[in-house]
């Protein structure tokens, strides 16, 4: 027997409307993130005492309908229909009531408990509007309650309606009059009849929602129903009377669809004022959306976002450095035995090679606060606006540019990400160009590099690498449209969100998530990977015994192997190993360089520059950026594509592209610099 003092809640709303930064404030540390069964999108959890009750809370993936259109519409509704939650908080940006309620109305037809969390409303004033918030409650028919979620305002005023919604529903299941359809009821009320009368579809669903998701010719519905006793037979009537409804009204997904909005633009008529234009608003959009100024500006923010990052973390950075010397030098001899001691807490022991790795991640973490900042104030989805021209003309999808900014971050959920795309071809090609996107791993590397060979212009060649990676991407798909997929690329519909002052303590919860997958990674796939190469260096080639020499090791004997192939490109077995290791993670790169160079974070840069000129590290960097991806990203690349021809396909033209474009940045740079 489910505890009545237990409430199941669910936050279902339209993407960038506050709905993650409310499951935040009402979880705080209890919450839990994982994914969802058989998926790869992210599931939220979390738990808020409320006086004797304890709110169980799920934050659906944000949706703008409930059409299975897409993977997120899929768990959005599959929840709502089979875990039966007690209350579903609609979370509505106030500044868009017309495209977000959409979503609500379809929650009522779906006979979800709605309490609408009315969000934003502090930009609802700076915009000259007024929403009367009790006539929007009377004439949705569910209980409305303004938030300010960045200032946690109506927190407390949404959970006691939670829970005041739940006890009613509990009590009394009564429904309310259901939205009609005008002409098409006839057509819905003769299914539902039908509908009503098996047994099997009237305990799985509701009723009048199921019939009017048949109407629509809603694949999954029906696909749903085959497995439902006598529901195939509700599916073969369904098909009768939407080609009855179909000849006398039009395409019936168009009837009911403008019914909606018929009666969403009734609810606003009656409950939200004139809206005064904003100035400043569109001031802003008419320079930041400029087809001459936009991209010149959005590099200048980049170039910003980068300096900032490098001059805030730096002394972090270093503070992480030295402690790990610090602390080599203090456990050497702990263990009592030579082997072990040199290993762990030697000059190539696994200390400096982990102390290398983790002494980059507050500018990782200053690089994700800066982006979460941008995020928040609306820049970042006008970004992909003022991509998208450009964009198409390379072959690409507008809607690329979304995983390309989370490439930014991580690849793996980038390549997931591209399940926004709905063309199958548009998708593929923006998986295998997304790899070229330098992601946070390869970041630590970089930013060592950088720092050490290029001083005050570290953060304009780390900026360069970017440009280099965005500017590969576009020449592959535009390469790929030309030849294996020449079909047009798909419109681009994008909302921009309101322009919103950025929250710092939702900043800083974004930070954290995003930052910690990369402490995750560092304490598990990246210490194995340490952990491998530490033995191999330890390790002596020929008598395979403990060895002190790195020169006699048997990671040496592996590098030297390979490095005739590498020798145009100027590399020792060196940077060949790192390179082969970093195939597990871009991360090892850097670990490994430390660990096979015997210096820690601070020395690594002039250890290098002794071996090897400008240049030569920029041309490595460039291979770097653009060779295969890590290992998880191949196999997210293999999962999203099904096919292994085009995962191999996306690790052997990164190879060969990242060896060519080295091969040109030595060569000419030497050529022209006479290095």
């Amino acid at each position: 027997m489910a505890d009545p003092k237990m409430i199941k809640v669910a936050l279902a709303g339209n993407p960038n409307v506050g709905k993650s930064v409310i499951f935040n404030n009402l979880t705080g540390a209890h919450q839990h993130v994982g994914n969802w069964p058989g998926k790869t999108i992210d599931k939220k959890e979390g738990f808020h005492r409320f006086d004797d009750r304890t709110l169980y809370i799920m934050d659906l993936p944000g949706t703008y309908s409930l059409t299975a259109m897409s993977v997120e519409e899929v768990i959005a509704r599959d929840y709502i229909i089979y875990e039966r939650p007690d209350v579903v908080v609609n979370v509505v940006d106030a500044m868009n009531l017309e495209r977000n309620l959409y979503l609500t109305l379809q929650l009522k037809e779906l006979g979800a408990n709605v309490v609408i969390a009315l969000n934003k409303m502090d930009l609802i004033k700076k915009a000259g509007m007024r929403i009367d918030v009790r006539k929007l409650e009377e004439e949705l028919g569910v209980p409305v309650v303004p938030t300010i979620a960045p200032k946690r305002r109506g927190m407390r005023e949404l959970v006691a309606e939670v829970v005041r919604s739940a006890e009613k529903h509990r009590s009394s299941r009564s429904s309310e009059e259901p939205l009609s359809y005008g002409e098409a009821e006839k057509f819905i009320k003769e299914l539902q009849e039908i509908a009503s009368s098996i047994e099997g579809v009237r305990k799985l669903f509701n009723t009048r929602w199921v019939v009017i998701k048949i109407l629509e010719g809603d694949s999954d519905v029906m696909r749903k129903l085959s497995e439902v006793e006598g529901g195939e037979e509700l599916v073969r009537a369904g098909e009768e009377i939407r080609k009855r409804m179909s000849g006398e009204l039009g395409d019936p997904e168009v009837v009911i669809a403008d019914a909606r909005y018929a009666r969403i633009r009734k609810v606003i008529s009656k409950a939200v004022g004139v809206l005064k234009r904003l100035p400043a608003s569109d001031l802003l959009d008419k320079v930041l959306l400029d087809r001459i100024f936009g991209i010149p500006i959005f590099l200048v923010i980049l170039w910003w976002w980068f300096q900032m990052a490098f001059i805030g973390s730096t002394p972090f950075c270093d503070l992480l450095g030295d402690g790990f010397a610090m602390l080599g030098e203090a456990l050497s001899g702990l263990t009592g035995n030579t082997v072990m001691d040199y290993f762990l807490f030697g000059e190539y022991g696994l200390i400096q090679g982990l102390g290398a790795v983790l002494s980059f991640v507050p500018l990782i973490m200053f690089l994700y606060f800066i982006l979460s900042l941008l995020e928040d104030s609306g820049y970042m989805a006008r970004v992909a606006f003022v991509m998208d021209r450009i964009m198409r003309k390379v072959g690409l999808s507008g809607r690329a540019i979304v995983p390309m900014i989370m490439g930014f971050g991580c690849n793996v959920p980038a390549v997931y990400a591209t399940r926004v795309i709905p063309d199958e071809k548009d998708r593929l090609i923006a998986i295998l160009t997304n790899p070229l996107m330098l992601c946070g791993a390869r970041l630590v590397f970089f930013s060592a590099i950088a720092a050490a060979f290029f001083g005050i212009y570290a953060g304009d060649v780390l900026l360069s690498l970017y440009l280099l990676g965005i500017f590969l991407a576009f020449m592959v798909a535009l390469a790929l449209r030309r030849t294996v997929f020449r079909e047009a690329v798909s419109p681009f519909i994008l909302e921009f969100p309101a322009y919103q002052k950025p929250s710092f303590r939702v900043a800083f919860v974004r930070m954290w998530d995003r930052g910690s997958m990369y402490l995750r990674k560092a304490l598990g796939v990246i210490l194995i990977g340490l952990l491998i190469i530490g033995a191999l260096t330890v390790t002596d080639a020929s008598t395979f015994t403990f060895t002190t020499d790195p020169e006699n090791s048997l990671i040496a004997s592996l590098g030297r192997s390979l490095q005739p192939i590498f020798s145009p490109l100027h590399w020792s077995w060196r940077l060949v190993v790192a390179m082969v290791f970093g195939f597990v993670a871009k991360e090892i790169v850097l670990g490994a360089s430390a660990m096979l160079y015997g210096v820690g974070e601070e020395e690594i840069a002039s250890r290098m520059a002794e071996m090897y000129s400008p240049v030569d590290m920029y041309g490595y960097m460039t291979f770097i950026l653009i060779y295969m991806p890590c290992i998880v990203t191949v196999a997210a690349i293999r999962q999203e594509t099904g096919s292994w021809k085009w995962t191999s396909f996306s690790v052997v033209y990164g190879l060969i592209l990242a060896y060519l474009v080295n091969l040109v940045v030595v060569t000419l740079g030497h050529l022209i610099l006479g290095w």
